[in-house]
């Protein structure tokens, strides 16, 4: 047979045959269409062969027409090894369980060693760690990637210049570089505190230094606001200036916002699928099924699959889809105004200190044109205008 893969799938059996006409019997069978191969003589009076296991009835049924004895000296193939499969059924299934389970456990957390933090820090960090939801027992495929945990480590602790993040087996490894604060200096050179743009005074916080302004006064960029000259002209001394002015200032925005615009967003609808990934081969695991969202976002996470610290060449793919929809915005002459302020004003509190607030705006000039509604708007602003400004040697004189 040159086949050999199909004769493994259907199995074979190794036949010998005993008895007077045993030649006669062998011409019987090649008459009868009957696949023998590997035919060979044990003797004066046996010969041995192998024949499918599909033409086991008809051999039989054959041999009864002469004066031989059969025997089957072995079975081989795909039906003979599930036979003996079965046979050891227990002996496999604790192997698979043993493989499942030791798999699991190489896929599950079970350190988190942080170095070159302070105990306070170290804590700090244990903390945060277990609100991402990088803990001890919890399998890797629902943790976010090692990129992905250092970037919020760094955004969510301030006194963190760099965290390294490495998964080395069933452990992560934080490697933590902190912040050096520096200690404020123990006292400030002489500094006057002067405007940094035109405004009117509301309110003034003068720690140390000479008022030169007074509440409800008009002030130009550059004008000194508290002097860090004391004293008088016979006996004087300079000081670092320190205080708060609070000003009222102005700016003026333009702003533009179209009556009708077309986006995109999500329904909230969501399906998700789960594979196992072999090579560019997925064999689904759960979530079968068409995609019956007519605009969707596929999100796909892979995950390493290992075994101890071995990767194993095939991973847990998690698909995410997302159903959104074309959404149409129609907004009337006086909607779009109203968005349109919102707009200017999220636009101006991007720009201003945390501590400045918006007190008024004023609508300079509005118009619509090309279904676009234009503004330009006037906002009152209460800020702290006062920046420190050293003295010189000709301030002295």
């Amino acid at each position: 047979m040159k086949n050999h893969w199909v004769t493994f799938i259907f199995g074979t059996i190794h036949v010998k045959v005993e008895g007077k006409g045993v030649e006669r019997f062998i011409n019987q069978l090649t008459r009868s269409k009957l696949i023998i191969w590997n035919v060979k003589r044990q003797g004066t009076s046996a010969i041995t062969f192998y024949i499918r296991l599909q033409d086991l009835h008809k051999l039989r049924h054959l041999v009864r027409k002469f004066d031989c004895k059969i025997s089957f000296l072995s079975g081989q193939g795909a039906p003979f090894l599930w036979k003996r499969t079965l046979k050891n059924a227990g002996f496999f299934a604790g192997f698979l369980l043993f493989f499942v389970v030791i798999t699991i456990l190489s896929n599950i957390v079970w350190g988190i060693d942080i170095k070159g933090a302070s105990p306070q820090m170290e804590h700090q960090m244990r903390k945060e760690l277990n609100r991402i939801g990088v803990k001890v027992g919890k399998l890797q495929f629902y943790i976010d990637d090692v990129e992905t945990i250092q970037r919020k480590l760094e955004d969510r602790i301030p006194n963190i210049t760099w965290v390294g993040v490495e998964l080395s087996g069933t452990t992560y490894h934080f490697q933590v570089v902190e912040k050096n604060i520096p200690t404020p200096p123990d006292q400030l050179p002489p500094q006057n505190l002067v405007s940094n743009k035109k405004a009117v005074i509301v309110d003034m916080f003068v720690e140390n230094g000479q008022k030169m302004v007074n509440v409800n006064q008009f002030v130009n960029k550059g004008q000194l606001l508290v002097s860090g000259t004391i004293g008088n002209e016979h006996n004087s001394k300079q000081v670092a200036a320190i205080g708060k002015i609070l000003g009222k200032t102005w700016y003026k925005t333009n702003v533009q916002m179209p009556l009708q615009s077309d986006f995109q967003v999500y329904t909230g609808s969501e399906k998700r699928k789960y594979s196992l990934q072999i090579g560019s081969f997925s064999i689904p695991l759960w979530g079968f099924g068409k995609i019956e969202y007519k605009h969707y976002n596929t999100e796909v996470e892979k995950h390493k699959i290992k075994f101890l610290k071995w990767a194993l060449p095939f991973k847990y793919k998690e698909t995410t889809i997302r159903e959104k929809e074309n959404v149409k915005r129609n907004y009337d002459e006086k909607d779009a105004i109203t968005a349109a302020k919102q707009l200017a004003r999220s636009d101006l509190k991007a720009q201003l200190p945390s501590d400045a607030k918006i007190v008024d705006e004023f609508v300079l000039q509005q118009k619509v044109e090309n279904g676009k509604v234009n503004l330009s708007i006037y906002f009152q602003v209460i800020e702290n205008i006062a920046k420190a400004k050293p003295i010189t040697q000709g301030d002295f004189e």
